[in-house]
């Protein structure tokens, strides 16, 4: 069984902060579970440009506002409390928070931690 608080992941090397968000990673791919696992704050008044090309991603927003734009259809999902969205397509798309979004994000395959997004907005393929 793995138990962990996020009082022990702040200020930890799995507490990444960047100009546009915060993650704490709470389950990677050394926890050996087939996901990894992230409680997320997308900034207030940021923008950011990803592609997971190498990954699939869930995400449940459990605090803030803020929305989705889908680059290739120009299509925009409003983002609130209680909603989920899945990047079941390697969709590239830009995340904008008017407010601190709290997001519990899930990654297959799992991360090992300490990714941040390229210059392509995707995370390596870690392999192994």
């Amino acid at each position: 069984m793995i138990v962990k608080q996020l009082d022990d992941i702040i200020g930890s090397e799995s507490d990444i902060n960047t100009d546009t968000w915060r993650s704490y990673r709470l389950l990677l791919k050394k926890d050996g579970m087939g996901f990894s696992m992230h409680h997320t704050v997308i900034k207030a008044g940021s923008e950011t440009y990803i592609w997971y090309k190498n990954h699939v991603e869930a995400v449940y927003c459990i605090q803030g506002d803020g929305e989705i734009e889908v680059v290739d259809n120009n299509d925009v999902y409003p983002i609130t409390k209680g909603t989920l969205y899945a990047l079941n397509g390697h969709e590239k798309h830009k995340l904008r928070a008017k407010s601190d979004m709290h997001m519990v994000c899930v990654f297959n395959p799992p991360v090992t931690g300490r990714e941040i997004h390229q210059e392509d907005g995707s995370y390596p393929l870690v392999e192994g």
